[in-house]
């Protein structure tokens, strides 16, 4: 069994507010040539395949029927992981790791902007006893978290207002970002209110997309790739499922899941370790949230870093990149893949205008949102 799995093809579609033109199954199919053409492979030749989906978000029961003609996966074992994408790279990881796959491509896809009601259905997640009757949805739980995680950390909403200043700035030099922009922080704290302290433009909009990526045991990584990206290090946890008995000032999930993952990566500090990071800001304050508990920053630091610059494209340790959920969209269950394409994009040294210098290794993380409790995190590294 060889111990090293890598990333040896990616391809993305995407990322648009609305995708009236296409359906999510051509979708998936570009993104899955564009993949198998990095790769060097037909899908015939991938042993097995796994797609990321939650039926909720697709409009209709077990969506994955839909999957398998467009990955060419027709006849072929297909696995559904109803979780982020980032979640399915770890199910392909351990697949490959069992020694019985040497290729595995792993498929996600956002269509968000096909459901008409999508705040009822993110409310369809909330406690049915306590919670749903009061006919609120997850911004209202993400208001009494922001205002729960600036009171016991020291942050700011001015600070949480140079997050989206930041992203939304990063976003203009992403060709792959649907809404770039430039805002003030005066611009966000003046944006209409949602759940205060939450206010509109501390909130990610939608997006649409899909991405595909293959992996493979470090051997066929080397015979089909010239610099497959490896992945060092994975983990995923899930903190406790009630809301309101669980920790609402901090991201316990991620610093169970960082925990592992570095670890499993050898890293000691992720700011010496790695080089830049792409952390789940569905949110403002979540970026901050997620930077202490990656380790990144110190508590009640977050803030202060992304003000002072060290988290800008330009600074010490340039954080979201691609512009983030902000500044890209937000593609739900697609996340992760969204930021895993970012990365591999950021240590092939393919990012263009928004390059980070001598990028060797960075840090995905993601979350599934609110209210759930579950979040993951992987290394990345070209060497």
């Amino acid at each position: 069994m060889n111990n090293r799995v890598g990333i040896i093809g990616i391809g993305c579609t995407g990322f648009r507010p609305v995708t009236p033109d296409v359906s999510y199954r051509e979708l998936i199919f570009e993104a899955a040539q564009k993949a198998y053409l990095e790769a060097g492979l037909h899908p015939k030749d991938i042993d097995t395949f796994v797609s990321v989906t939650e039926d909720f978000y697709e409009g209709n029961s077990i969506a994955d029927e839909y999957v398998p003609d467009q990955l060419g996966a027709v006849l072929k074992p297909v696995q559904t992981v109803t979780s982020d994408f980032l979640q399915g790279l770890g199910i392909g990881y351990m697949l490959i790791k069992t020694g019985q796959f040497k290729t595995v491509a792993i498929e996600g896809r956002s269509k968000i902007s096909n459901v008409e009601t999508l705040d009822e259905v993110k409310a369809f997640a909330l406690d049915p006893i306590y919670i749903r009757p009061l006919k609120e949805n997850a911004d209202f739980i993400a208001g009494l978290e922001m205002r729960r995680f600036l009171e016991r950390t020291g942050n700011t909403e001015e600070q949480c207002a140079a997050v989206v200043v930041k992203n939304r700035r990063n976003a203009l030099f992403n060709p792959y970002a649907g809404y770039g922009a430039i805002f003030t922080e005066e611009d966000i704290l003046k944006s209409e209110p949602i759940s205060l302290p939450l206010k509109q433009l501390d909130k990610a909009q939608t997006a649409d997309g899909a991405v595909v990526c293959v992996i493979a045991d470090e051997v066929t990584a080397k015979s089909l790739c010239k610099t497959p990206i490896w992945i060092d290090g994975i983990m995923w946890y899930s903190e406790n499922a009630n809301v309101w008995s669980r920790c609402m000032s901090e991201a316990v999930y991620v610093k169970l899941a960082a925990k592992k993952a570095y670890e499993m990566a050898g890293i000691k500090n992720p700011l010496k370790d790695t080089q830049f990071a792409e952390v789940c800001d569905e949110y403002s304050y979540k970026e901050l949230q997620h930077l202490e508990a990656l380790g990144i920053a110190k508590k009640g630091e977050a803030g202060y870093l992304t003000v002072s610059g060290f988290t800008s494209l330009d600074g010490d340790y340039p954080v979201n990149p691609s512009g983030g959920s902000l500044g890209v969209g937000h593609t739900f269950e697609l996340s992760g893949g969204m930021k895993v394409f970012e990365a591999v994009l950021q240590l092939r040294g393919e990012a263009g205008k928004r390059q980070v210098k001598n990028a060797r290794r960075g840090i995905v993380q993601v979350f599934r949102g609110v209210p759930t409790s579950t979040g993951a995190v992987a290394i990345l590294s070209n060497e």
